[in-house]
């Protein structure tokens, strides 16, 4: 989940002389406060990098340099944003997670890209990629090359990351062109330390304010037929000055070694995992330096012709280490030595598979199947791929010494707040049948693995109500829509309710409104209590929603199974037609939890009354149906021995993690399913009625001959 800078951020504050250390995200903020920016913003629903954490964490210090931060609401919003470097001598830097994030402002990212910048504009993607990531798996490299924005893929190095960074606003400004730079989740999160420098004050921002709009300039505008010419520009000015510049500040890094009849081209994202692939190869020491010369990339477009030439010259083979496909940079090099006469053959796909993550593994066995068909000078390759394969031979046994291990999908968090609206959607289908469900971007996409099941699609975040346009009408029933309040604010209120209400859809759409962006670490958005500013941002999506012209609408309290599950069914059998919205309000169970507790602390250090709810199940009750963990799945809620010795069946039993949310007793209710749990109050500074009480109710268990230690 979500972490915090704020201790971290005060070393944001060195300077010249002092030494920065600490994380690769941590080093990013440093050099942007370094490049004299004037204004930063991104999505904060993007956890890949942390970047725009780290920003708010920060901006007691971006205030003192008068940088304007500014929270998205999508990351078309904050692309937008850029659109102040146009005109302006700015330097402004937006982050988001990439790809998806990409996508969404795609229409604004090709917008900015046909004018042409002043002020250097930089664009810090998140790049998830690989089997653990939470995003298609498509890559940054496409809408670079598509829209003639260069891409960074700085080596995971501190000092590299920040040279890069201060590099790319001027390598933005020098060709007039918007700049990518993608950090993988390694990259963001490596540790190191970089000789710091004073952070810079922009030459114009909110401590000094640009006096008027310059005279107006259609050229500006990305809007025919200047686009024809723009797109001239492109090609003809604005990529020959990026080469120029990339090649005579040396961002890319040329690292000899003595195999000089091969070589390496790498992206420079993963240099270091090509380093320690090698070095478990025996072709490099820990301290990074290789026998295989390697070209490293941290310019991954545009490429450099007479760099590429320059390093392949003279080399039988090189290998590119390109992850993802299409394989661009192959491609790209291919054709630049066919076109120099330059005979070197080119490996990359083939040695490395075509998808995937390259995790060390994989560019274990694909450098040592490069190098036997390579066959470099001074290396016994079959001796290198049998190493190789030595390194690899235990997973097949570790796997079957281990057997098949069970699946652990990810799930809700104990005591979340819309798996019970799950139960109620279940109990529902339970009586009318099953129905279209579209899910959506999330934490209720974990209702898509068991015990629930639930979902047909998921189509991009905020998206799901739009999905169900065309289900609706050719359905027998009505689609269900699940959307959460941050997927609302981001892309649902017009790509679903909008669009929605004007088609005049009969749809039901379910709103999780939880307060917080909660998947992505519990950012504020619109509808929250509060703001990073401390004030409530006064949005409200009750209002919105009616002013949007929903008229069937409900509001439910998420816990409440039985209320939701009859609230939901009037919703798919009324015969009123039209959009029906049922708003399903619980506060996010982490964010509670966590605020709850600073509380109670709080309140035990005054000596004041503090209970604690828990619940529990009666092992003599409990007639091990189990029904109440399968419309459930609470993770607190599992099974034990049955402490009855002429019983077999395991018995239901909540462990220590519950936080007392209920929702096990309202789906026993709500299911009419055995009564076997019950709540428990555990109070701590009890107050006179309460002893009172508990000596009451010791006396009344007596009374029908139970035993007061149990009471007690």
């Amino acid at each position: 989940m979500e972490r915090s800078f704020k201790k971290e951020v005060q070393s944001l504050r060195l300077g010249a002389g002092d030494t920065f250390r600490g994380e690769g995200i941590l080093a990013v903020t440093k050099a942007l406060l370094q490049s004299g920016v004037s204004y930063v913003g991104g999505y904060q629903g993007a956890p890949v990098s942390h970047l725009l954490d780290v920003l708010v964490d920060a901006q007691d210090i971006m205030s003192d340099l008068g940088i304007h931060l500014e929270t998205c609401t999508n990351e078309a919003s904050a692309a937008a944003m850029l659109g102040a470097s146009i005109n302006y001598p700015l330097r402004g830097a937006v982050t988001w997670k990439s790809i998806v994030g990409t996508n969404v402002a795609a229409d604004a990212l090709s917008n900015l890209a046909s004018p042409g910048v002043v002020g250097g504009a930089m664009i810090i993607l998140g790049e998830d990629y690989g089997e653990g990531a939470s995003v298609i798996q498509e890559r940054s490299y496409a809408y670079a090359l598509k829209s003639s924005i260069w891409l960074l893929d700085p080596r995971p190095d501190l000092s590299v990351i920040v040279r890069t960074v201060e590099q790319g606003f001027a390598l933005s400004e020098a060709s007039h062109a918007p700049v990518m730079l993608e950090l993988r989740i390694r990259a963001c999160h490596v540790t190191g330390e970089f000789a710091a420098k004073d952070n810079r004050r922009a030459d114009h921002s909110g401590l000094d304010r640009i006096a008027g709009p310059p005279r107006f300039d259609y050229s500006r505008l990305a809007h025919p037929p200047l686009t024809f010419v723009q797109e001239r520009r492109k090609v003809e000015q604005r990529l020959p000055a990026a080469q120029d510049f990339i090649r005579q500040h040396k961002l890319n890094e040329v690292f000899p070694g003595d195999l000089t009849d091969i070589g390496i081209i790498t992206m420079g994202g993963l240099y270091n995992s090509v380093l320690r692939a090698l070095e478990r190869l025996g072709l490099a020491d820990i301290f990074g330096s290789a026998r295989v010369p390697v070209y490293c990339l941290n310019a991954v477009y545009p490429l450099i012709p007479e760099e590429i030439r320059a390093f392949c010259a003279g080399k039988r083979a090189v290998l590119v280490v390109e992850e993802g496909f299409p394989d661009y940079i192959e491609q790209a090099i291919n054709v630049e030595l066919r076109r120099a006469d330059i005979q070197t053959r080119v490996f990359g796909k083939g040695p490395f598979p075509q998808a995937g993550e390259y995790t060390s593994d994989v560019l274990l066995k694909g450098l040592a199947a490069f190098l036997s068909e390579a066959g470099p000078k001074g290396v016994d390759a079959e001796e290198t791929r049998a190493r190789a394969s030595r390194m690899l031979a235990h997973m097949p046994h570790a796997t079957s010494a281990v057997g098949d291990l069970p699946p652990r999908p990810p799930t809700f968090c104990t005591g979340c707040p819309e798996r019970p609206v799950f139960s109620a959607i279940k109990l529902v289908q339970r009586e009318i049948g099953p129905t279209h469900i579209s899910a959506d971007i999330g934490c209720h996409s974990f209702a898509t693995f068991a015990p629930f099941s639930f979902g047909n699609s998921i189509l991009g975040y905020g998206m799901s109500l739009a999905s169900a346009a065309a289900v609706g009408p050719n359905l027998d029933r009505r689609p269900i829509a699940i959307m959460g309040d941050g997927g609302l604010w981001h892309n649902g209120l017009i790509t679903g309710v909008a669009s929605n209400l004007f088609n005049q859809g009969d749809c039901v759409l379910i709103v999780m409104q939880n307060g917080y962006t909660s998947a992505t670490g519990l950012q504020y958005m619109p509808s929250s209590k509060t703001s990073r500013q401390g004030a409530a941002p006064g949005m409200n999506i009750e209002t919105t929603l009616q002013s949007f012209g929903v008229k069937w609408m409900r509001k439910v309290r998420s816990y409440s199974v039985a209320k939701m599950a009859a609230t939901l069914k009037e919703a798919m059998q009324t015969a009123e037609r039209g959009l029906k919205v049922i708003i399903a309000d619980g506060e996010c169970q982490l964010a509670r939890q966590r605020r709850v507790k600073a509380e109670d602390a709080d309140k035990l250090r005054r000596g004041e009354r503090v209970v604690r709810v828990r619940f529990g199940v009666d092992d003599e009750i409990c007639t091990g149906d189990h029904s109440c963990i399968r419309l459930s799945g609470c993770p607190s809620l599992t099974v034990k021995p049955n402490p009855d010795p002429l019983r077999t069946d395991p018995v239901a039993t909540v462990i220590e993690s519950c936080v007392g949310c209920g929702l096990c007793g309202e789906v026993a209710h709500a299911a009419v399913l055995c009564p076997s749990f019950y709540r428990a109050e555990i109070v701590r500074n009890p107050s006179a009625f309460d002893r009172a009480l508990h000596a009451g109710r010791r006396w009344v268990i007596s009374l029908f001959g139970g035993k007061l230690e149990v009471a007690r």
